[in-house]
């Protein structure tokens, strides 16, 4: 029987950290670098210098190594949101949150690329991942636009899922492209389109 993802998240914390995070490290750089089908554990086990018994102790199996890094950026995006949100009002919000996401773009490039490998995981697997980034990316994000909109700060008129998709639409592209050489500069002028619009 296979573990939950949560399972294959929680044995893992029984590794030493530097050792976790050497085989999430390294297993991520393998998957955005060849797919998911074209990594064996195996060659995680060779990359990380452990035994493939021992990484099969921590993971059951290669779809619990790929959910638990997916796990690892999905609550990175979390944490990022739930920083954003110890700020005082919507712009603060955003610019806390779009220059976290600006200065982490590499985390996230890694992500965003192995989110497009979701696929190929178990059906159940998969609809466990998408529930929680809604949950925990797409509601917390649909959370601030929400609570922006009772404070007068957005159009009442939009729902917050549409603003949270605008957001998303500015945001994506600079996540996954080149890193930014100014942060915070485009943290600014991002969050200045999107509450102040392009025109004069």
């Amino acid at each position: 029987m296979r573990l939950s993802t949560l399972e294959s998240v929680a044995s893992s914390a029984a590794l030493p950290a530097s050792t976790r995070e050497r085989i999430l490290s390294e297993g991520a750089q393998l998957f955005v670098a060849r797919g998911y089908h074209g990594v064996s554990m195996r060659e995680v086990a060779a990359a990380v210098g452990v035994t493939k018994p021992a990484l099969y102790h921590h993971y059951a199996d290669k779809e619990g190594l790929f959910l638990a890094i997916l796990n690892g950026a999905l609550a990175g995006l979390a944490g990022v949101t739930e920083v954003s949100k110890q700020q005082v009002g919507l712009r603060a919000q955003l610019y806390a949150l779009i220059h976290a996401l600006l200065i982490s773009a590499p985390q996230q490039r890694v992500g965003l690329q192995l989110a497009g490998e979701l696929k190929h995981v178990s059906a159940e697997r998969r609809a466990d991942f998408e529930q929680r980034y809604r949950k925990l990316w797409m509601g917390g994000l649909s959370e601030l636009m929400s609570t922006a909109a009772e404070r007068g700060e957005v159009r009442a008129d939009l729902p917050s899922a549409v603003l949270t998709r605008a957001l998303l639409g500015l945001l994506y592209p600079l996540v996954s492209g080149a890193p930014s050489p100014d942060p915070e500069g485009t943290a600014q002028a991002l969050v200045s389109l999107f509450l102040d619009g392009a025109g004069k």
